[in-house]
């Protein structure tokens, strides 16, 4: 699955503000070396850029072929059996099982493990300022969004328990989980497939900061430093204005060319990482320092 991209690839100079110093330096050498011919830089030799085409190209059959593994199959089912006989919000979230698919399928799986935390954070009211949720969104945006969408606070269970939502969420459990099985082989792929579903709805700086998958993407991408994490929201919000047009996330190909963009650089660095024998990377020091973010 190597070699590159034919005549309808995206002229990556034109990604990038042109006044910005990194519209035409972020990642020339590596770039002009990918689509030089020296190939495959990916951790598993394969072009990372030919694998998120055929991911898109077959993702509809791949996440029901997903859908139908055993251990989905069984959280599934169980999560369906709890949404439909619950009683009340508090009863149906105690449950660890329907927390998982719940906070997997609405980009919140990580957090899966906090399991009193994310019970509180969900029962709480989405349109109260003060209520925890809201002061979790400040970090990861995800958390708000969820609580709105199911509004246990306010509508108890009629909306998780409509059939077309519980189809939607389950449905969303089988494609996270699907793409978590790509990122084993080709790194950020999981973040590209979610970046290229979801970057139109982003029109500002700070919603781009507070969702993790799109600050790693576009900082990843651009070549914004990871260590913007460390500084204060207006100053993040500038590095990330500096570097990209926000509103070109309406263009398809853009969004396209950026989440290339993304794979290739985190191809490399994990090549580079790999030769160095070091574990350490920009996206892991990323991860470390959302938990700053004001």
């Amino acid at each position: 699955m190597s070699g590159a991209i034919g005549s309808n690839s995206i002229n990556y100079a034109l990604l990038f503000p042109a006044n910005t110093q990194s519209a035409s330096g972020i990642s020339a050498g590596l770039l002009s070396a990918y689509y030089g011919g020296t190939g495959n830089i990916g951790s598993t030799g394969e072009n990372p850029i030919t694998v998120l085409q055929i991911a898109q190209t077959n993702q509809t059959k791949d996440i029901a072929i997903q859908a139908k593994t055993p251990v989905v199959t069984r959280d599934i089912a169980a999560f369906i059996k709890a949404v439909q006989t619950a009683k009340t919000p508090a009863d149906l979230l105690n449950n660890p099982t329907v927390l998982k698919v719940l906070l997997t399928a609405n980009g919140l799986g990580s957090e899966s493990g906090f399991t009193a935390l994310a019970q509180k954070a969900l029962l709480s009211n989405p349109s109260d300022s003060k209520s925890l949720v809201n002061q979790l969104a400040s970090s990861n945006s995800q958390w708000l969004a969820t609580a709105q969408t199911f509004d246990f606070a306010n509508k108890g269970l009629s909306i998780i328990q409509n059939p077309k939502v519980i189809s939607t969420i389950t449905n969303g459990y089988a494609e996270v989980l699907w793409r978590q099985t790509l990122d084993q082989q080709t790194p950020g792929l999981s973040n590209a497939l979610d970046f290229l579903q979801r970057a139109s709805s982003f029109t500002s700086a700070l919603q781009i900061l507070g969702d993790p998958v799109l600050r790693a993407v576009v900082t990843t991408a651009t070549g914004v430093p990871q260590q913007i994490a460390f500084q204060d929201i207006p100053a993040q919000e500038q590095a990330i204005i500096s570097h990209l047009d926000i509103s070109k996330l309406q263009d398809p190909k853009f969004v396209q060319g950026l989440a290339d963009l993304y794979l290739t650089n985190m191809a490399a660095t994990a090549q580079q990482n790999a030769a160095s024998g070091s574990g350490a990377s920009l996206t892991s020091l990323a991860v470390q320092s959302q938990g700053l973010i004001a």
